[in-house]
């Protein structure tokens, strides 16, 4: 039988803003990685210009990112035990909620043309 997903009940806005703060996690320019406990310090939250914002080379629709800044999603996170925040200045990604399948990965961020 295949790992149950989704283990924490995070809802469908948790999941996807979950699944952006991953991604910025692996840009060097967006994240710092604390060298001793793996965690992504995010200082960086990108806002959406027009209908889009770039992750590096990837393209996000603003639709997909509405949770980027509210802070109920960052306190749920949190409550969850994913992530630490500082609404809206800076969150720090724990090591479970690096790794936390979300499964929207490939739903949501897609390749630049630009």
């Amino acid at each position: 039988m295949p790992p149950k997903k989704n283990l924490l009940k995070l809802n469908p806005l948790q999941l996807r803003t979950l699944a952006l703060f991953q991604e910025m996690a692996r840009h060097p320019e967006l994240a710092t990685i604390h060298p001793e406990t793996g965690e992504a310090f995010l200082s960086q939250i990108p806002h959406p210009h027009g209908d889009h914002f770039h992750i590096g080379r990837k393209v996000v629709a603003a639709r997909d990112a509405t949770g980027l800044h509210n802070p109920a999603v960052w306190v749920a996170l949190e409550r969850k035990g994913l992530a630490r925040g500082s609404h809206p200045f800076a969150l720090t990604l724990t090591r479970e909620g690096l790794a936390y399948d979300t499964g929207l990965a490939d739903q949501i961020l897609h390749g630049s043309d630009h």
